[in-house]
């Protein structure tokens, strides 16, 4: 999926985002929620309104790339933080998200069902 170097910083978007936003209107949003330097790359994740999709905006130091996953079954965790624009979490934390998993107590949302 993705080369996350260890120094890269996760950022999750509060509260949810138009999903119809292309990598432009994202990256948009990216640069109001962080004022620092890029260099060392950062990921920005983006919940839909309906918290089954969510849309990453990875900063790869050239450019910006997009990743969109939409769940099946289930939703994805997301803080109920009001007064931040962003809430940084640790690569860890944003594994368990992507599996549909809550991050903040670490507990199968959804469990999967594996063939065979």
């Amino acid at each position: 999926m993705f080369n996350i170097s260890p120094n890269i910083r996760v950022y999750l978007a509060t509260g949810h985002t138009d999903m119809r936003k292309g990598i432009n209107g994202l990256s948009t949003l990216a640069t109001n929620i962080v004022t620092e330097n890029l260099e060392q790359g950062a990921l920005f994740v983006f919940r839909g309104k309906k918290a089954d999709r969510i849309k990453i905006l990875w900063w790869d130091g050239q450019g910006y790339c997009l990743y969109y996953k939409c769940l099946g079954r289930g939703k994805f965790t997301w803080p109920s933080v009001q007064d931040l624009s962003s809430v940084s979490i640790t690569k860890a934390q944003l594994s368990m998200l992507l599996e549909g998993i809550d991050w903040r107590l670490p507990m199968w949302s959804n469990k999967p069902i594996y063939a065979g």
